[in-house]
C-alpha cells in the first residue's frame, strides 16, 4: 500500500524474495517510482485500490504516509489480513545490526551524525530510513553493510510485531501528529517506545533522560524493556547517565572499556539541541568500540544537514538561516534559543494544535519581527500582537524574505523556523526550505 520510497522499496524486495507482488496508491505514482517498479516487472495501480486484489494478499506492507483510518486500511484489518511496515518487512531479510534513531526532534541530526563517525572511523555502515533509501530498498539493491543506520518514524514503528534494533535510540518526546494518533499524547508516546519492545538483553536502549515524558514512561514501564539502558544527559546530576556534558567535554561511559572524553569543541554545529544529538551518535560510536580519538575525528568534519539551522547567506551583514525542518514548537524553540543576535522569526504554516505561549520568554527576549509565512496567520498574531513587536504576512517564501530583509538591520538574523507543517504553501518542509534559499540568494 503506497508507491513512494517505502512501498516502492518492499514491492523491490518482496519480489526478489518469491512474493507475488502487487502495488496499489490512491494517487498517481511518480514517474520514477512508476520506472522502477516496470523494471522490476511488478504490478500496480494508482489513482484506485482495487478491493477484489488487495483483500486476498496474505500480508499487507503499508507505507507510514498511509493513516490508519484510511477505509481501504479498516477493510484489510476486518478480513484479518497482517499489516506491517516497511522497517519491519526490510529487517526480516538483513544479518546486519540495525541502529534505529527515533524522537519528536533532532532524529535526523542524530542519524546523520552518527552514521558520519561511524564511517569515518571505517566501519562497514549504511544509512537507510527517512534518509536516502528506504531500509527495504538498500536491502534489495545495494551491497550489505555490518551496521545500519536507520530513522524512524513513529509512523514507521506502527504495524512492528517484531522489529529488534542492535541499538534503540530515544532522543526526545514532546507533541506532535498527535492527529494521527487519535489526539492522544499517550498514544503517540506508546508509538514511540515500539522502538524497545522487541529488544532483548542482548540489545541496548539509549535515550534522553532530561526529558521527563520519557522519564515518566519508564518509571511506569521499566520492568517491560529488556534491553541495556544507556541514558544520557546534559543535567549531569542525573545518576546513572551512560553519556553526560561535564566542563565542555562530553563524558561516555562504557563497560566494555575506558571512558571516552570528546570535547564539545569538536563539533562544528553549535546550539544544546545540536549537544544533544552528538551525546547520542558519541554514546552509539562508543558502544560499537571506536575510540575518543576517532569520534572526535568524526564530529569535526561533520557538516550541518539541508534545512537544520542551515546558514544560508550574509547580506548586508544580515544572517539568512534556514531551519525549515522545524515542524514543530519544540524545534522552533531550540532554533530560537540558539539565537545570539536580534531575530526576524519566519513562522507559520499548518498548524498542529500548537501553542505558541510556550516560545513566549524566547521571543521576548530574541525576536524583533515576525513574519508569517502562511495561509493562516491568526494563531500566530494572537499569540504574539500583545509584544508590540511587528507582524506582518506574507503568502511565499519570495514576499517573506523580501519582508524580513526590511525589518532587519545589520547584525540581525533572518531565521525561516516554521513550528509548522509545509503544506497550507509547499510540498513539503524540503520545498519551503528550497523556495527560502532561492529568494535569499535572489536578494544577493
Amino acid at each position: 500500500m503506497g508507491a513512494a520510497e517505502s512501498g516502492v522499496g518492499a514491492a523491490i524486495l518482496g519480489k526478489l524474495k518469491g512474493y507475488d507482488v502487487f502495488v496499489s496508491d490512491k494517487a498517481p505514482i511518480a514517474p520514477a517510482y512508476k520506472q522502477m517498479l516496470e523494471q522490476h516487472h511488478i504490478a500496480f495501480e494508482e489513482g484506485t485500490h482495487t478491493e477484489s486484489i488487495i483483500l486476498t494478499a496474505n500480508e499487507v506492507v503499508k507505507s507510514p504516509g498511509i493513516p490508519e483510518k484510511a477505509p481501504i486500511i479498516a477493510q484489510i484489518r476486518a478480513a484479518n489480513i497482517p499489516i506491517v511496515s516497511e522497517i519491519e518487512f526490510g529487517s526480516r531479510y538483513t544479518s546486519a545490526k540495525i541502529i534505529a534513531i527515533t524522537g519528536t526532534n533532532g532524529k535526523t541530526t542524530t542519524t546523520s551524525l552518527t552514521y558520519h563517525v561511524l564511517e569515518q572511523a571505517g566501519l562497514k555502515v549504511a544509512l537507510a530510513g527517512n534518509i536516502g533509501y528506504s531500509l527495504a530498498l538498500h536491502i534489495a539493491t545495494q551491497p550489505s553493510p555490518d551496521y545500519y543506520v536507520v530513522e524512524v518514524s513513529s509512523f514507521q514503528l506502527d504495524d512492528t510485531p517484531t522489529f529488534c534494533p542492535h541499538i534503540a535510540v530515544l532522543t526526545n518526546i514532546t507533541p506532535d501528529h498527535l492527529d494521527r494518533y487519535n489526539y492522544s499524547f499517550e498514544q503517540y508516546v506508546a508509538a514511540k517506545f515500539k522502538i524497545t519492545a522487541h529488544q532483548s538483553a542482548q540489545n541496548y536502549f539509549i535515550y534522553g533522560a532530561d526529558d521527563a515524558i520519557i522519564r515518566a514512561y519508564l518509571l511506569e514501564h521499566n520492568a517491560t524493556i529488556a534491553a541495556h539502558k544507556l541514558p544520557f544527559a546534559i543535567n549531569n546530576t542525573l545518576s546513572g547517565s551512560h553519556a553526560i556534558l561535564e566542563k565542555g567535554n562530553m563524558i561516555i561511559k562504557s563497560n566494555i572499556g575506558e571512558k571516552a572524553i570528546i570535547p564539545l569543541s569538536a563539533l562544528p554545529i553549535k546550539g544544546k539541541h545540536n549537544t544533544y544529538n552528538a551525546l547520542c551518535a558519541c554514546a552509539v560510536a562508543h558502544l560499537l568500540g571506536v575510540s575518543a580519538s576517532q569520534i572526535e575525528q568524526g564530529l569535526s568534519t561533520f557538516q550541518a544537514i539541508e534545512h537544520r539551522l542551515e546558514p544560508v547567506a550574509v547580506i548586508n551583514n544580515i544572517s539568512f538561516i534556514n531551519d525549515s525542518k522545524a515542524t514543530n514548537i519544540d524545534s522552533t524553540w531550540y532554533a530560537l534559543d540558539a539565537m545570539t543576535e536580534p531575530t526576524v522569526w519566519i513562522a507559520g504554516g499548518t498548524d498542529k494544535g500548537n501553542d505558541y505561549s510556550t516560545l513566549l520568554d524566547l521571543v521576548t527576549q530574541k525576536v524583533k519581527a515576525i513574519v508569517c509565512m502562511c495561509v493562516d496567520d491568526s494563531k500566530i498574531k494572537a499569540a504574539y500582537q500583545h509584544l508590540r513587536i511587528p507582524i506582518v504576512y506574507a503568502p511565499s517564501a519570495k514576499q517573506a524574505v523580501q519582508a524580513a530583509y526590511g525589518l532587519a538591520h545589520p547584525n540581525d538574523v533572518v531565521l525561516l523556523s516554521p513550528a509548522c507543517a509545509s503544506f497550507d504553501l509547499f510540498k513539503n518542509y524540503e520545498d519551503r526550505g528550497r523556495q527560502f534559499k532561492q529568494a535569499v540568494l535572489e536578494l544577493m
